[in-house]
């Protein structure tokens, strides 16, 4: 048992798992429709497998010309279609790359946000690099901008190595990433779940400030919750995706459920109903719920699933159980609309999420 439990490293994460219980035990009832806010983030890698660049195009041109019709039909209690956050990796930056995901978002299916691969490096080089890659996203009018003109944008860490978390400074080496990112525009984070990955904290299914210091190995342990009425400005959000214990109907009959979706393990009507169990929100605003999960959607397995038959039993299970207009109300939003409700209700907005999608950062040039 010991052994499994290292294996699967669920011993980072099985103490903040339980208080997460005793958390959504306590949370309370609530009354009149409850808002599910679904995001789908995506590590948007066109050469992940360090394929050739050609096949890259093939990939991103499936998404391209697929996506629209896989989730045609579906719509949210806005009239919205499904929304995909498309978080590129900066080192796989190719013009034909981010002018083909354009279409998509002048179509209103998703956003392109910042995803990066790096190791080694120190806070100048990271900087750097950021700076270099964030030009070129915006020149193709991706990321959206600040009142001030900065550019503003969320963050995923590729291998899930944010702030430096293994010896060595592998995949990282960045004690102080999270002050970095922040200082280059970063406004959330969106990495966590990792597990059953090593970098997976201790804190689980939460929305938070990362608080202690911040210049540190693995910082991101260390958290306040996010509740109504408190904003710090000085810092980044940290936002969650569901990560629980489930039912598996065969084998061992529990399974880690972490929100990815892959073309072995696609979307089910149960695994829709573990996520939103998981009840995230915002401390004193229970009744709009978060979920945000993950996939890697170039790969061809996964496309298959996520552009066919995955994409219409994911969207037939969350409409279907989750926008009756009585119980629920869903609301598909982008990593950066997902951010914008959250500070709506840090600044104490309640009703109807849908009038802050857009509350603290604005669209992206091209979505406009």
């Amino acid at each position: 048992m010991l052994a499994t439990l290292r294996r699967k490293n669920l011993h980072t994460w099985l103490g903040g798992y339980a208080r997460h219980l005793v958390r959504r035990a306590r949370t309370p009832r609530v009354a009149g429709p409850r808002h599910l806010l679904f995001a789908l983030c995506d590590h948007y890698e066109p050469l992940h497998g360090d394929v050739p660049h050609a096949v890259g195009v093939d990939r991103v041109r499936a998404w391209q010309q697929r996506y629209p019709e896989a989730v045609r039909g579906f719509r949210d209690a806005d009239g919205r279609p499904p929304r995909h956050s498309f978080f590129f990796p900066g080192e796989q930056y190719h013009p034909e790359f981010m002018d083909r995901l354009a279409e998509l978002v002048r179509g209103g299916y998703g956003e392109v946000e910042v995803h990066l691969h790096h190791d080694g490096d120190t806070a100048g080089t990271l900087r750097a690099q950021l700076d270099r890659h964030l030009a070129a996203m915006a020149r193709h009018g991706h990321l959206s901008r600040g009142a001030d003109g900065r550019l503003r944008w969320a963050f995923i860490h590729g291998n899930w190595a944010l702030a430096n978390p293994r010896p060595g400074g592998y995949q990282c080496g960045v004690d102080d990433e999270l002050e970095v990112l922040f200082d280059a525009g970063c406004y959330a984070d969106f990495t966590f779940p990792s597990a059953p990955d090593d970098t997976q904290p201790n804190i689980v299914n939460a929305i938070y400030w990362p608080v202690g210091d911040l210049r540190a190995p693995r910082c991101y342990e260390h958290g306040e919750p996010a509740r109504v009425g408190v904003v710090r400005h000085d810092r980044l959000l940290l936002i969650q995706g569901p990560l629980c214990l489930a039912y598996k109907p065969t084998g061992a009959r529990v399974r880690i459920e972490n929100g990815a979706l892959t073309g072995v393990d696609p979307p089910t009507a149960r695994r829709v109903r573990s996520w939103v169990a998981q009840n995230i929100h915002v401390d004193g605003r229970p009744e709009w719920v978060f979920v945000k999960v993950f996939t890697h959607g170039c790969p061809e397995d996964t496309a298959a699933s996520l552009l066919g038959d995955g994409a219409r039993a994911l969207h037939e299970a969350i409409g279907g159980m989750y926008n009756d207009g009585r119980r629920w109300r869903l609301h598909y939003v982008t990593a950066r609309e997902m951010y914008n409700v959250v500070r709506a209700a840090l600044d104490g907005k309640a009703g109807d999420p849908n009038d802050y999608r857009d509350y603290a950062i604005p669209p992206p040039p091209v979505a406009t």
